[in-house]
């Protein structure tokens, strides 16, 4: 089969991301030094991102859906606490076992393929889980759900860094943010919704067709952006790359539960573990990666860029996280509310994030970072430190809304901007990569956050009641313990945050990064 010259030029400008020739000196913009075609996505660009996004979003919702209906879960299938945690903990473990494979699998297949694969095996998943007689089933589920949402996402950056002109880069990451950030912090808000009127099934129902929709699309439209290459499988990579990140993530989920009981592999020795197997890992990767062939890629940590939006963007994932686990037991616990009731009071955060997002990614493109992420990085601290007194049994729910809110627009003023520069500041050669490394980063750092709320919580809620104190008073005590922590861990966000700075490829010439 021939392959029209249209179809050809469109493709090869998809990929290459070059302005058409016959370009004349006249045309070039003397204010920024650049071509003004240099600023237009190549044609059929929008309408693939756009796919990719809604797809991203539907799939990234699902990391916390199954927040709020656990207690339903635990009643309707007769499961204990500590099992019905598994549907959360094992949808963390696949993605941490499944998201550092994507750098090799993103420079060996085409992104049509990629997109495939990963709707495929989400919607199956879901189709899975939608009708499972118990709960081994809605696990399984639960895993192949989270093996095409692993992918997912590393396509969506990687796309985007190939097709969109470094100038224009904020404004699409800014989109990006609202997936990475906004779906998962909705997440709660979805079922809670749900479940006032349907059962828990309905959470997998309702995501199906759309699905099935956003597969049929992709498969229809997008083209490939990317030339695939025969890059090694490494088998030794792969398994210390399981052991790594799966018992990292494994020991980080399971200190919560540890504080409040047993559990069935102590955490310390699945961090050990994980600890050991990572540095195994990055040893065998060094070394694989001067023949170009290592499973990920750690020459991305030369960038100095890079490695400092890596350690904010994993900083703001653990303060996202923590909050996204703590403010629902405070909400139902302390200050009594219902499921409904707590999903619609996190809506206004999660809502304002997705409005912020792209106006700061436009904002970016004009200013640099720095503007940003520095006041970004204060609003959080704030808001953190805030939540350390305001949170008791007494707050009126104005104000849980409002800190909630300050937090989620400090978040919107840093990801999109640590994101562009990070990853922007990388060798095309290494985006697949990178996206990768910030996808895993994301997955660590939220299963931190969240052991570090839970932790402190549970910890403090204990040692209140072993004093007497109420429940409900021990448990507003341990809230505050948990975003204490939060706190002071952001004060390394604010230091931090003076060290970004706009990666050289996004200035006009003769500008000076800031």
């Amino acid at each position: 089969m021939t392959t029209s010259p249209t179809k050809s030029a469109r493709i090869t400008s998809l990929r290459s991301n070059t302005p058409p020739t016959g370009t004349s000196s006249v045309d070039r913009d003397h204010s920024t030094g650049q071509h003004p075609q240099d600023e237009r996505l190549p044609e059929g660009a929008p309408l693939v991102i756009g796919l990719l996004v809604v797809a991203a979003f539907v799939v990234i919702l699902n990391e916390t859906i199954m927040s709020v209906a656990l207690p339903s879960l635990m009643v309707d299938l007769n499961i204990s606490t500590a099992t019905a945690q598994w549907l959360t903990t094992g949808f963390l473990l696949t993605m941490a076992v499944v998201i550092p494979a994507t750098g090799f699998i993103l420079q060996r297949f085409t992104t049509r393929q990629v997109f495939a694969a990963a709707m495929i095996l989400f919607s199956a998943g879901t189709a899975v889980a939608a009708i499972a007689p118990g709960f081994g089933v809605l696990l399984l589920g639960r895993v192949v759900q989270a093996s095409g949402t692993a992918i997912m996402m590393p396509l969506l950056m990687t796309t985007v860094l190939n097709l969109v002109p470094a100038v224009r880069r904020g404004r699409l990451m800014g989109v990006i943010s609202i997936v990475i950030a906004v779906a998962p912090a909705i997440g709660p808000t979805v079922s809670g919704l749900i479940l006032s009127v349907l059962s828990w099934r309905w959470m997998f129902i309702i995501v199906l067709p759309i699905a099935i929709i956003a597969l049929a699309l992709g498969l229809w439209k997008i083209t490939n952006v990317t030339t695939p290459r025969k890059a090694p499988f490494d088998v030794a990579s792969i398994v210390l790359s399981t052991l790594a990140f799966g018992g990292l993530i494994y020991g980080l989920s399971s200190l919560g539960e540890a504080a409040e009981g047993s559990v069935p592999v102590p955490p310390w020795l699945a961090v050990g573990v994980g600890v050991l197997a990572l540095a195994a890992f990055i040893s065998r990767q060094l070394v694989l990666q001067r023949e170009d062939r290592a499973l990920m890629d750690l020459r991305t940590f030369k960038s100095r860029s890079f490695v400092v939006s890596a350690i904010m963007i994993s900083v703001s994932m653990m303060a996202l996280f923590g909050s996204l686990v703590v403010l629902p037991l405070y909400l139902q616990n302390v200050l009594e509310l219902g499921t409904l009731q707590t999903g619609l009071l996190l809506l206004p955060g999660g809502v304002l994030m997705g409005i912020l997002s792209p106006i700061v990614g436009r904002l970016f493109d004009r200013v640099g970072p720095r503007p940003l992420v520095i006041p970004g990085a204060f609003i959080v601290s704030i808001a953190l430190w805030g939540m350390t007194t305001m949170l008791h049994e007494g707050t009126s729910v104005g104000w849980v809304i409002a800190v909630h809110m300050a937090l989620n627009a400090g978040l919107a003023l840093m990801f999109t901007p640590l994101m562009t520069s990070g990853l922007g500041s990388l060798d095309r050669s290494l985006y697949s990569h990178g996206s990768a490394t910030v996808s895993t980063l994301q997955q660590l750092a939220g299963a931190a956050g969240t052991a570090l709320f839970v932790t402190a919580l549970s910890t403090t809620t204990a040692t209140g009641l072993a004093n007497g104190l109420s429940e409900v008073a021990a448990t507003a005590d341990g809230v505050q313990t948990a975003f204490m922590i939060g706190g002071f861990i952001s004060l390394a966000a604010i230091i931090a945050s003076f060290l970004v700075r706009r990666p050289t490829s996004t200035l006009p010439e003769g500008a000076i990064a800031h």
